[in-house]
C-alpha cells in the first residue's frame, strides 16, 4: 500500500500538471485571439517537373472523402506553363497542406501528372471525391498553335478517370464554377476560344461523371490572341446559388457581367447585364465569392494596365459598387487565380504569376 504522504504527493503533482495543461490551453487560446500577424503560409507552386505560371487555385471542400492523396482544407494549384516557360504547355496539378509547411521552388508537391498539356484556370473539387480540370494546349507556346482543349476528371487519388471534349461546349475550358449537390452537379465553363458560357449538368459517381445535359448560355464576349496572355476572353465565373445568377469576368472586355437564370437557361444570352466596368478593372481573370457575399477578381493587366496599381485583387459588390483592391506583386501579371472558402483554418487563396507562388490566408469573415 502507498504511505500517505507519497499518495499526496502523486496528487499535487498530478493537480500542478493539470493547472499547467489548462494555463498553458488559456494562455494558447488567449494568444491567438489578441495575435497581430495574420495567419498566412507563402509556398511555391514549381513542382520538380519545373512547370510554372500557376493558374487555377481550388480548396478542398469539407466533406471530401478520406483515403486518397489530398483532404479538406488542401489546395491545388493548376500550371499552364512547362519548365521553358512556353505557354499552354504546363501538365501538373500541385497541392499545399496549409499546415505551417512550404514547398521550396521545385519541390511543390504533384496531385496530378496529366497527358494533356496547359492547364487552365478551369479548376474545382467536387465533394463526392473528384477533381476537375481544364486545359488550353499549344504545341508551341504561341497561339498560332492553340487546340480546343478537355476537361479532366480525377480521382481523389490523382488518377485521370474521364477526358470531356466538345467542339461548341468545351472549346478552350478557360475557368469554371461548381454547383455542387452531392450526386448531381451544375458545371459551368467559360470557353476562350468562341467567347461562350457553358453549363454542363452531369450526375456524380465515385469513379467519374455521367453528362446528362449541356447547354449554352451565354455568348458575345470578346476572344482575341494575345501576345502576352496567349489569349483573352471570358475568364472568371462565380455563381450564386440561391439567386441562380452567374456573375462572368470578360477579360478582353474588361467588364464582369451576370446571366440571369444560369441554373435552368437553355439559350445563350448576348453576354447578360453589365455589373462592374470599373477604372479599376485592368483585364479581369478569376472571379469569386468571399464569405461577406462581395466579389474578388483578379486583374491581369492585360487590358487597361497601370504600373502604379499592378497585380491587383479588386473587390466589389454584386450591384457593382467597388470596395477595395490590393497588389499581390509589385509587377505586373502577377494576379491570376484565386479562391475561397467557408470554414476551416484558412479560406482565402491567391496566385502570384511572377514568383509562381501561392498565398493562403485566414481573412476575419462576417459569418
Amino acid at each position: 500500500m502507498q504511505p500517505r504522504h507519497s499518495l499526496r504527493r502523486s496528487m499535487q503533482h498530478s493537480f500542478l500538471i493539470a493547472a499547467l495543461a489548462l494555463l498553458s490551453a488559456t494562455v494558447a487560446t488567449a494568444d491567438e485571439d489578441s495575435r497581430f500577424i495574420p495567419k498566412l503560409i507563402n509556398s511555391s507552386t514549381i513542382p520538380a517537373n519545373g512547370d510554372l505560371n500557376p493558374y487555377g487555385v481550388a480548396f478542398v471542400p469539407p466533406g471530401f472523402p478520406a483515403g486518397g492523396a489530398i483532404t479538406p482544407g488542401d489546395v491545388l494549384v493548376s500550371n499552364f506553363n512547362d519548365a521553358s516557360n512556353a505557354q499552354g504547355r504546363g501538365t501538373t496539378v500541385i497541392k499545399l497542406t496549409p499546415n505551417g509547411k512550404v514547398a521550396p521552388p521545385g519541390s511543390a508537391t504533384t496531385f496530378f501528372a496529366s497527358p494533356q498539356v496547359g492547364l487552365s484556370t478551369a479548376l474545382g473539387v467536387l465533394r463526392a471525391g473528384l477533381v476537375l480540370v481544364g486545359n488550353v494546349p499549344t504545341s508551341d507556346g504561341t497561339f498560332a498553335t492553340i487546340g480546343q482543349g478537355a476537361l479532366q476528371v480525377i480521382g481523389r487519388s490523382g488518377k485521370l478517370l474521364q477526358t470531356l471534349t466538345n467542339a461548341t461546349f468545351l472549346d478552350g475550358p478557360w475557368d469554371l464554377a461548381l454547383i455542387d449537390e452531392g450526386s448531381q452537379a451544375q458545371i459551368f465553363v467559360s470557353n476562350v476560344l468562341n467567347g461562350t458560357v457553358s453549363r454542363l449538368d452531369v450526375a456524380v459517381r465515385p469513379d467519374g461523371l455521367t453528362v446528362l445535359k449541356m447547354s449554352l448560355i451565354a455568348n458575345g464576349y470578346s476572344h482575341v490572341p494575345n501576345e502576352a496572355a496567349l489569349v483573352l476572353g471570358p475568364t472568371g465565373l462565380a455563381v450564386d446559388r440561391q439567386s441562380g445568377t452567374l456573375y462572368v469576368a470578360s477579360t478582353a472586355d474588361n467588364s464582369i457581367y451576370a446571366v440571369g437564370q444560369a441554373r435552368t437557361r437553355t439559350a445563350p444570352v448576348h453576354r447578360g447585364m453589365l455589373v462592374f466596368a470599373d477604372p479599376h478593372l485592368r483585364g479581369p481573370l478569376a472571379l469569386r465569392f468571399a464569405p461577406n457575399g462581395h466579389l474578388l477578381t483578379a486583374n491581369g493587366d492585360a487590358v487597361n494596365d497601370d504600373v502604379l496599381h499592378p497585380s491587383e485583387i479588386v473587390e466589389f459588390t454584386k450591384y457593382g459598387q467597388f470596395v477595395g483592391e490590393y497588389d499581390v506583386d509589385a509587377s505586373q501579371g502577377g494576379a491570376f487565380g484565386l479562391d475561397t472558402a467557408r470554414g476551416g483554418a484558412f479560406n482565402y487563396a491567391a496566385i502570384d504569376d511572377v514568383t509562381n507562388s501561392l498565398s493562403v490566408y485566414r481573412l476575419p469573415t462576417e459569418d
